[in-house]
């Protein structure tokens, strides 16, 4: 394992980004310099977050989510 997050991650299952491995490690997020603990998924890259929206689901019973633009700063939030 590196100890580095990964440039884009997924908690959704069905996504091609999900790391399972990753998500065990406890990844944070920094959105924009603020701590952030409703993050679905984010690109440090492309420097956007998607947060979900409340308790809102779709008809799938996925929940809502908005993509916000910004700095996203991933980190690990426990050691190995």
């Amino acid at each position: 394992m590196t100890d580095t997050p990964p440039d884009r991650l997924s908690t959704n299952p069905a996504s091609p980004y999900y790391d399972e491995a990753m998500l065990e490690r406890d990844v944070g997020i920094r959105f924009k310099g603020v701590e952030k603990t409703n993050v679905e998924e984010y690109c440090v890259s492309e420097g956007w977050v998607r947060v979900s929206a409340g308790t809102a689901k779709d008809r799938r019973g996925n929940p809502i989510t908005i993509k916000l633009s910004g700095a996203v700063e991933p980190y690990f939030r426990k050691g190995e």
